[in-house]
């Protein structure tokens, strides 16, 4: 109860917060991103959108190496080296965008952004066959941004990637892409100072097992289930969820 106290959350609060973020870690653990689509909008209800996303990146941060390890030798070299600038400059501007617009209108623009991304997989069944690399600089810097500024930019690389590589260096070059991505959001959340009160440090300290259950229940999942069965179901969920978040902007 004193950590509690020093967290300011109550019990039922905490209990809250450890199953959304055991959920997003399900999700994780299948897809390889999605934390922030399944745990923002319930997040929100505890603290704002600007200590949501560092929160995320920290407990990402750890399940993005760990998901890279056992496929680290199916990187596409080439790929990372394209995408990667592309993604540090939208990490960047999302960052700055993040730490500096009103927290009411970040609201309705997470909204609206898992809306469109939910009703993008769930309705175009056609993904692009192949794509020039020259689609690395616009979806790089969007990947960038999105990252940032609502902590899952990463469907954007598996559209990317999808389109150029065989699947199993798709799968690894976009874990790669994901780690940098964590360490560039973590470094500038640094620098700008997000994490000097020790508090979001903290609370990512207590979510960490939860973390951990929601990665390896994901991992089992996939036994079970087809990827796309389950990815279908969470997308209808990330629909839901963004239209109450819009539903929430314009009722405040």
């Amino acid at each position: 109860m004193d950590l509690l106290n020093a967290l300011h959350f109550t019990a039922l609060g905490w209990t809250c917060m450890v199953l959304c973020v055991a959920a997003a870690y399900v999700v994780f653990g299948i897809a390889g991103f999605g934390t922030a689509l399944v745990a923002g909008p319930a997040l929100i209800c505890f603290m704002p959108l600007a200590r949501i996303i560092p929160l995320l990146v920290v407990l990402d941060f750890i399940a993005a190496f760990g998901n890279l390890l056992p496929s680290r030798k199916a990187v596409s070299g080439p790929e990372l080296k394209r995408l990667l600038p592309c993604m540090a400059v939208g990490c960047t501007l999302g960052v700055m965008f993040l730490l500096n617009v009103h927290s009411q209108l970040l609201l309705l623009l997470m909204g609206l952004f898992i809306s469109a991304y939910a009703l993008y997989s769930l309705l175009v069944k056609i993904r692009p066959g192949s794509l020039r690399a020259l689609w690395a600089l616009p979806m790089g810097v969007t990947g960038g941004l999105f990252g940032a500024l609502f902590g899952s930019g990463g469907f954007l690389y598996a559209i990317y990637l999808n389109a150029r590589l065989d699947k199993e260096p798709a799968r690894a070059t976009q874990s790669a892409l994901i780690s940098c991505s964590t360490v560039v959001r973590l470094s500038l959340f640094i620098i700008a100072g997000v994490y000097a009160d020790g508090h979001l440090l903290l609370l990512a300290a207590t979510l960490l097992p939860a973390m951990a259950v929601g990665l390896l229940a994901g991992r089992r999942l996939t036994l079970n289930m087809s990827r796309e069965q389950f990815v279908r179901l969470v997308n209808w969920l990330v629909l839901a969820s963004g239209v109450a978040l819009i539903g929430r902007y314009l009722g405040a």
